[in-house]
């Protein structure tokens, strides 16, 4: 596999003990290598800025600064220099975590608990670098449900140009967009739309270009905090 391939990935984590085993297992694939490691969110802004990361495996709690801040400098730095963001995965201890929605509001493409088995890392390593999201949209709708009581819902960033833009989906695109919405997979809209699944996938990628959003993890969020998803 020539070098250009390779998925470069940074780990940022305030236990050295963990990063080492995370950098052991990465290391070990021979598509993936680890180009940098920080022990918090601060440090994590100017490695990512120095090594240029394909994707950073991101820890939620941090001294200093946390794994939010960390994923919000990250992407706000790559920004403001013009280069395409690395995509962030939150690593959390625990499920239905409200930081770790939060973490995906400030940018994150997902999120996973530290327990999680190795091949699965590996694999969601892969799956973002690849532009996919690693929690399934019905998981996010979860989380919502979980932590709407205690935290009040919070517009993504550009929401106005973002609420402008709805009005450019064409009709097919809509029922897309609400499908994706509700958690369905590209094969259960195919089935429901009587379309292929490259039809679905083709939809789906103008609806992202359209509404300025990242993958379907924000589509359930954009359809959230502007009351459009079904109430459960």
């Amino acid at each position: 596999m020539s070098a250009a391939a390779v998925i470069r990935v940074l780990l940022v984590d305030d236990q050295p003990l963990f990063r080492r085993g995370v950098r052991m297992l990465v290391d070990s694939q021979s598509d993936l290598t680890v180009v940098g490691e920080a022990g918090d969110g601060a440090e994590a802004v100017s490695v990512a800025a120095e090594q240029l990361p394909d994707v950073v495996l991101m820890d939620i709690r941090m001294p200093r600064a946390d794994g939010i801040a960390g994923t919000a400098g990250i992407l706000q730095a790559a920004a403001e220099a013009n280069r395409t963001p690395p995509r962030v995965i939150v690593l959390t201890t625990f499920d239905l975590d409200d930081a770790a929605l939060r973490a995906i509001r400030a940018g994150a493409s997902g999120f996973l608990l530290k327990d999680a088995e190795p091949e699965f890392l590996l694999a969601a390593i892969r799956a973002v670098h690849g532009g996919h999201a690693v929690v399934a949209p019905g998981a996010i709708s979860d989380l919502l449900d979980h932590v709407d009581a205690r935290t009040a819902p919070l517009p993504p960033a550009g929401s106005a140009a973002h609420d402008a833009a709805l009005p450019e989906l064409s009709k097919r695109e809509r029922e897309i967009f609400a499908a994706v919405a509700e958690g369905l997979s590209n094969a259960e809209i195919a089935a429901r739309e009587f379309v292929s699944e490259a039809t679905v996938k083709s939809h789906v990628g103008r609806i992202l270009a359209k509404l300025g959003l990242r993958d379907r993890v924000q589509v359930v969020l954009y359809a959230h905090d502007r009351g459009l998803l079904p109430r459960r």
